[in-house]
């Protein structure tokens, strides 16, 4: 019986990480579905669909001895599979700003309220310590339109946000 899992993989960042990991997956007869992997702020993180006929522990167990190696903290957690189930989003949105505590809680309640499906949302703080800026992208499907993103936007703009909402167009076949 294959059980399917999300496997969250966090650690100091280095390179060899992803190599080691999905080496152990894959001579334990793992089946890697979708994943997600990045650096953050000097960490690196693994999100990763891991298909396999071990039990959640068992799985932890089977890279107990990596994580331990490269100094990772391990999460499992059951999933259904849903593979071939991609979204395409149809809007992005651009946003700059100060540094400021609740940016990101703002600009989401607000999509949130638009019934927005957020796909992505990437971020990164620049500038230096004594100015510090925000950049966000996020992209999503905008149910209302992007007009209507537009609008809802608004507000944060006239408290100093700069917000560009574009559509994405999406060629398939």
């Amino acid at each position: 019986m294959k059980n399917w899992y999300m496997l969250t993989v966090v650690g100091a960042d280095r390179a060899g990480i992803v190599a080691r990991l999905t080496r152990e997956l894959f001579d334990a007869g793992a089946y890697l579905g979708e994943a997600s992997m990045l650096r953050l702020g000097g960490n690196f993180t693994i999100m990763l669909m891991v298909c396999g006929a071990w039990s959640a522990d068992g799985l932890r167990e089977r890279l107990s001895a990596v994580a331990g190696e490269w100094g990772l903290r391990v999460h499992v957690d059951a999933i259904e599979g849903g593979l071939h189930q991609h979204v395409l989003p149809d809007v992005r949105v651009h946003v700059h700003g100060a540094d400021r505590a609740g940016i990101v809680a703002e600009m989401t309640e607000a999509l949130a309220r638009l019934d927005v499906n957020i796909l992505s949302l990437d971020s990164d703080v620049g500038g230096v310590h004594a100015a510090p800026f925000y950049v966000m992208q996020i992209e999503g499907v905008a149910a209302a339109g992007v007009g209507a993103v537009e609008a809802a936007l608004e507000p944060l703009r006239a408290r100093g946000i700069d917000v560009r909402v574009e559509t994405i167009e999406t060629l398939v076949g």
